[in-house]
Order: C-alpha cells, then sequence, then structure tokens
C-alpha cells in the first residue's frame, strides 16, 4: 500500500516546501481560500473559519492534504488522492494505490510567480519518484484556464473535455477537463 507517510517530508524546491497538513493550518488555509478569486474554481467554499477548522480536525481530509510553505509561511496548498486503478478482477492486486488526484490552490498574493507549477511539479516527482503511482489525473472546469495550462506546462495530457457535465455555483452547467500524466511519460521527458 503507497502512503504518504513513507515519503521524508518536508519535501523542498529552491523557494518552498512542501508538507502534510497539521490542524494549526486551518486558519492561513482559511485565509487564502475564502477569497473569491480563489474560491471560484474550489469545490467548496471556505468562508466560514469554523468549518474549515472541523474540517482539519478529520484525518482523512489532513492525509489529502499537503501544504505548501514559502518562508515558513502556509501559502497554498496540495491535495493527493491516492485510489486504486479500475482492473479486472483477476488482476486486481496489481492495480492498488496504482493512481493518484491531483488540486491545488495558492494565496494571490504568491501568484504568478511559477511557485503553484514549481510545487505541483514537485508533487509531480514525489508521486512517480517515492510513491511509485502509475498514474495522475487533474480535473479543472474548463474555464480555469490558468490550471489546465499550468496541466499543459507540466506535460500532462488532456484526455477529456466533457460538455456541460458540471454545476458550477455561480455560472450554472459547464464544462470540464481531465488531464493524466503517466510514470513512464515523466521519466521519459527531456530533462
Amino acid at each position: 500500500m503507497t502512503s504518504i507517510e513513507s515519503v521524508s517530508w518536508p519535501v523542498t524546491t529552491e523557494r518552498l516546501s512542501i508538507r502534510p497538513s497539521q490542524p494549526s493550518d486551518a486558519p492561513a488555509f482559511h485565509a487564502y481560500r475564502r477569497l473569491p478569486e480563489v474560491s471560484e474554481w474550489l469545490p467548496r467554499l471556505s468562508t466560514d473559519e469554523a468549518a474549515v477548522v472541523e474540517r482539519f480536525a478529520d484525518e482523512d481530509f489532513r492525509r489529502r492534504t499537503l501544504v505548501i510553505e514559502v518562508g515558513g509561511q502556509v501559502v497554498g496548498d496540495l491535495v493527493l488522492d491516492i485510489s486504486d486503478a479500475w482492473a479486472q478482477v483477476e488482476v486486481q492486486d496489481r492495480t492498488v494505490d496504482a493512481q493518484a488526484e491531483i488540486g491545488w490552490a495558492l494565496s494571490p498574493t504568491h501568484q504568478g510567480r511559477g511557485l503553484a507549477f514549481e510545487a505541483v511539479q514537485r508533487l509531480v516527482a514525489v508521486c512517480f519518484d517515492d510513491l511509485g503511482i502509475h498514474r495522475l489525473y487533474a480535473t479543472c472546469f474548463a474555464d480555469n484556464t490558468a490550471s489546465w495550462h499550468l496541466m499543459e506546462k507540466l506535460g500532462m495530457r488532456r484526455e477529456a473535455h466533457t460538455v456541460k457535465d458540471a454545476m458550477h455555483r455561480e455560472r450554472g452547467w459547464v464544462d470540464g477537463l481531465t488531464y493524466a500524466l503517466l510514470a513512464e511519460e515523466w521519466h521519459g521527458r527531456p530533462s
């Protein structure tokens, strides 16, 4: 079984560090996720600080949530949700923890400097190099151009453009995008 506990945290880049979230991260998480320019594309509003604190008390939520720190300050978060890949019954044992869904959010005060790309790129490396993930994927609303541009910059392939399959809290029915990347593609990319 793949586990984020097997990774030597924090993992770092030149400008930031990534580590598993802890209950004390709730106020910082709330501070940027409550902002309209961030919450616009997220699946859940984080306007109620008490509800955010309650989410951070949930071990399952914290298991999937990593925080991005710059200079010791939480400036964003990453989602890492590891799961089994679909398989025929006879080979299910070979697909345990074989895929992961990833996601991200970054404080507006730290956007526009390549930090989201740097953090997600490091997360992808952790998935493939440390956790042995076979395939990872990410989804977004089609209108969230910043997210799908980041996915393309990472070398992820667009696997689906779905038509009006997702309900946005303000825009109504909207299109969605799914991008994915295989370990063999990541390891075979030019340096």
